[in-house]
């Protein structure tokens, strides 16, 4: 077993004696410290492995540090600069601040030191204090240092705050001991007296500001471990309050103190051991302080630690749950803390108080029609430690009551329903009342997002409904989700409060018309509360979703109908969003198909105002203009179906009122010349493209055809839906699209669809759609002209596109940390012109470029083109015809198209079999909004 003191006296032993020169002293010093530093750590590495325990992995580091800090310390003061008879002034302390002075380091931390004098620094502690630090830097460690006189220190914290917390967590390492215990003395009374308010207000503004940057949820799937909410650096900041306003010196006296109780400091203790034990695994496994548990780092972290698969869920994902869980629990025990200080009067009570003012006294009394309850300072509390347990129905009724009242829960409510969860049986789960309150809660006008969440955070959703206890804290292992499924669902209801509030009606116009004219509003809630529900089992999530809700809602007090609806709509909750996303919102066939599943106008509504809320609460971005713009589409088309006013000859009468329209906007053309150009687009264009871009595509045309030119370009920007069009106008050919699309590869364009015509007399007329990279319309013309310029040069034989794309992105280049299978879709019933080829496979540059060459190489004419990205799995859906303009039918053809797409895969197959997933590769690739 590894002894850094034994070893770092050796070094001791052997330095040279004549090594009198700082130079000298650090060449022989520092290559024997690296060795003990690199064995330490590989030695605190194998026991963390070994007995799991990341607090004592943090502990040995930290004592690492002690003895390497402690042997630099030694041989500067007994080789460099020896001093047997020290003045007064020559007096110094080295003492271990911050979270080094806690005792406790992760392999890459800061190294945190404050070397302490008594009123000024001297040429001998000047001297001795760089050579020290050289060695330190030379030995590439990360050093957070300050050199200060006890008034000096006491001065900068009184002005700082985060000077103060540093000085409160001080540790005496080696020196003149009287100093720091002059600094300790004089920091508890002349900073600490008198100060609580002060100190604690500015911790939690300070705690608040950090969640604010590293990601305001505690559910996010890439938490940062350190400073995310729910990290260390909150339960660091429960111990600097407890130690501030209470003077406890170890976390074991917050029991003492009466901060916790013996079993939530038993939960401290397992929260603060597993956050450690994941911070130290992460960075032994970077080789640096990595603190974000990025989706890359994640499964080495599972296997690490030892946890597998289970029960439907993958290695990380339970791991990551565990992961939640804790971070749920920090949350807890912050709040627990809150609510103590504030009894206490060392916190500041809520805002609700100031505005109280005198009033206070008549406001406890009002009147509340629950005789368990009463309003305490502005907040729903309990009468009597008992009420839970007398009627458990209180559980419900608490929350309820904070709705209903728009007021908060008294912290010592939330902690005792936490303690009263066995008290949520099947007798309460099936007890009437208790039902109809959450109903309430859940279709409340008020905030339901909120009083969910704090349903969710005591424990008492979870245990009411254990469908939802199950997915609590689960996390889904892919680049789509930004949060757990939980937290999904509770923002999903959100999404639905504001739209149902009119909150978003200048966003979401359609959605927010929509839901004043449904009949099924409770139906609505339960839903969005319940789509994702049965995430993390080996089935279809949306079949097993819809058991769920025919076994839920009858107790909610649902009608048989409502019943049924909601069961429809967990079923199909994606049929929506992957139809507008996926198909071809032009051809017939698309909205018959879609129509003939959805049947009724009020499902219809329904599933609406669903998707829009389902996409809009998978996280920050997802949700775009253009997604918006194709879900109206197919809301509008389908809804003419529905009303019964669907036919060949009405798409025709379209038609017809279209060009109309577009007629009159060209008052200067003449009759002929629009009906000669009117001819040259087929009805597909005319029902597909919007009114403003056939104006534009009219005048395109019109000066081509004036100037002779059969091969042009034209870029737009669209601001308000986000995306930039590149327009393409040549003679027809089938490698016309791959070429578009190896140009946007080339240049980094991220393509989100493409319409493609072709006019009767064999011209092109192809626009595709990219994502905006830039915010100034300048910047986004310019990088979609260098695009254009490559399509025009392609076109003309100047360039071969493949060699730009090739340059661009290697062959080698290829995502590791995800395996998505790939799969190809080939049907011949969802169009009745062409042949549609669905294929999903794992995202990269320049996919959709391989995946039009290998089609063009397989002389299919592809007619329409629709792309989706979910995170890393990319879903692209291509309707294709053979050249002669037929479906392709022939068992051959089809074969022929399957092997080509699965070899642009090739990799991806090959990683997936080398992880012993093959069997992957013949399965239906799962659904998301």
């Amino acid at each position: 077993m590894f002894d850094a003191a034994a070893s770092l006296a050796q070094v001791l032993d052997t330095l040279d004696r004549e090594a009198r020169e700082p130079t000298l002293l650090r060449a022989a010093l520092v290559p024997q410290l690296r060795r003990v530093i690199e064995e330490g750590h590989a030695e605190a590495e194998r026991r963390l492995i070994a007995d799991g325990d990341g607090l004592a992995c943090a502990q040995r580091i930290s004592g690492l540090t002690d003895a390497v800090v402690r042997a630099i310390y030694d041989a500067v003061c007994w080789r460099l600069y020896p001093n047997d008879n020290p003045t007064t002034g020559e007096q110094l302390a080295v003492v271990a601040t911050g979270g080094y002075g806690r005792g406790t380091m992760a392999p890459g931390s800061d190294i945190d030191l404050l070397f302490l004098l008594p009123y000024k620094q001297t040429a001998w502690s000047e001297s001795v204090v760089e050579a020290i630090l050289y060695v330190l830097w030379d030995l590439k460690l990360k050093v957070g240092h300050a050199t200060r006189s006890v008034d000096e220190c006491l001065r900068e914290g009184r002005a700082d705050i985060t000077i103060r917390t540093a000085l409160l967590e001080a540790r005496f390492l080696f020196g003149t001991r009287a100093l720091y215990e002059e600094l300790v003395t004089r920091f508890d009374s002349e900073l600490v007296l008198g100060t609580a308010h002060e100190f604690v207000d500015a911790k939690l503004r300070e705690r608040d500001a950090r969640v604010a940057k590293a990601g305001s949820s505690r559910y996010l799937v890439e938490p940062n471990v350190k400073d995310g909410k729910g990290g260390l650096r909150d339960l660091n900041t429960l111990f600097w309050i407890a130690k501030y306003t209470y003077r406890v010196r170890d976390q074991a006296e917050l029991v003492a103190a009466g901060l916790f109780t013996a079993e939530e400091y038993r939960l401290f203790e397992r929260c603060d051991e597993f956050l450690w034990r994941v911070r130290c695994h992460m960075h032994f496994a970077t080789g640096r302080a990595e603190e974000r548990l990025s989706f890359g780092l994640q499964p080495k972290i599972a296997e690490r630690i030892g946890v597998h698969a289970r029960g439907g869920l993958s290695g990380v994902e339970r791991f990551m749950k565990a992961y939640f869980l804790i971070a749920k629990d920090v949350g807890d025990l912050t709040a627990i803390v809150c609510a103590e200080l504030e009894a206490r009067h060392a916190k500041r009570t809520p805002v609700l108080d100031r505005f109280i003012g005198r009033f206070r006294d008549r406001f406890r009394a009002t009147a509340i029609e629950a005789e368990d309850f009463w309003i305490d300072h502005g907040r729903v509390n309990l009468r009597a430690e008992d009420a839970f347990e007398r009627d458990p129905v209180n559980l419900i009724r608490l929350f309820w009551l904070a709705d209903r009242h728009n007021l908060p829960i008294h912290p010592d409510a939330k902690r005792l329903a936490n303690r009263s969860l066995k008290l949520i049986n099947a007798s309460l789960r099936a007890d009437a009342e208790a039902n109809r309150l959450f109903l309430e809660i859940l279709a409340s006008r008020n905030s339901p997002e909120t009083i969910l969440r704090q349903m969710n955070e005591a424990g008492v959703l979870g245990r009411f409904i254990p469908d939802f206890g199950r997915i609590v804290a689960m996390m889904q292992f892919n680049m789509y989700h930004h949060f757990t499924v939980d937290e999904h669902l509770l923002r999903s209801v959100g999404v639905l409060a504001d739209i149902d509030a009119g909150r978003v009606a200048e966003e979401h116009p359609l959605v927010s018309r929509l839901i004043g004219t449904i009949q099924h509003r409770r139906a609505l809630y339960v839903t969005v509360l319940l789509h994702d529900i049965a995430k993390g089992r080996p089935e279809d999530h949306s079949i097993a979703g819809a058991a769920i809700a025919r076994k839920l809602c009858p107790r909610f007090g649902l009608s048989q109908s409502e019943t049924d609806t909601v069961a429809w709509l967990v079923e199909h909750h994606l049929l929506m969003s992957m139809t507008a996303q996926s198909r071809d919102l032009s051809d017939p066939k698309t909205i018959e198909k879609f129509a003939s599943i959805v049947q009724s106008l009020e499902r219809l509504k329904l599933l609406t105002i669903l998707t829009v809320a389902d996409i809009k609460a998978v996280g920050p971005g997802v949700w775009t203009a253009w997604k918006g713009t194709l879900l109206r589409t197919l809301y509008d088309e389908t809804e003419v179906v529905l009303s019964g006013g669907h036919s060949e000859i009405a798409r025709t009468d379209r038609t017809r009122l279209i060009q109309m329209a577009l007629r009159e906007q060209l008052s200067d053309w003449a009759a002929g010349e629009f009906d000669s150009y009117a001819a040259r687009h087929n009805q597909a264009y005319w029902l597909k493209v919007d009114g403003v871009r056939q104006v534009k595509n009219a005048g395109f045309i019109r000066r081509l055809t004036a100037e002779g030119r059969t091969v042009a370009t034209e870029v737009e920007t669209d601001p308000v839906r986000g995306i930039t069009e590149i327009t393409v106008y040549s003679p027809d050919h089938p490698r016309l699209l791959a070429i578009m699309t190896g140009a946007c590869a080339a240049s980094g364009g991220n393509i989100v669809d493409a319409q493609i015509f072709t006019t009767t007399d064999g011209f092109a007329l192809d626009t595709i759609f990219l994502s905006r990279a830039f915010d100034r319309d300048e910047d986004e013309l310019r990088r979609a002209r260098r695009i254009t310029a490559a399509i025009e040069r392609a076109l003309k034989g100047e360039i071969r596109i493949a060699d730009l794309v090739a340059d661009k992105h290697p062959a080698s280049a290829r995502a590791k940390t995800f395996l998505v299978p790939p799969d190809v879709f080939i049907d011949n019933a969802l169009s009745s012109r062409e042949t549609v080829v669905e294929i999903t496979g794992l995202d990269r540059p320049g996919l959709l470029y391989e995946l039009t060459t290998a089609l063009s190489r397989l002389n299919l004419n592809i007619t329409s083109a629709h792309v989706a990205t979910f995170g890393e799995r990319a879903v692209d859906v291509f309707y294709v015809t053979d050249l002669t303009g037929t479906r392709v039918i022939q068992p051959e053809r089809q074969r022929a198209i399957r092997a080509a797409v699965m070899e642009v895969f090739a990799g991806d197959v090959a990683a997936l079999k080398a992880e012993g997933l093959e069997a992957l590769i013949a399965a239906p690739p799962p659904r998301e909004a």
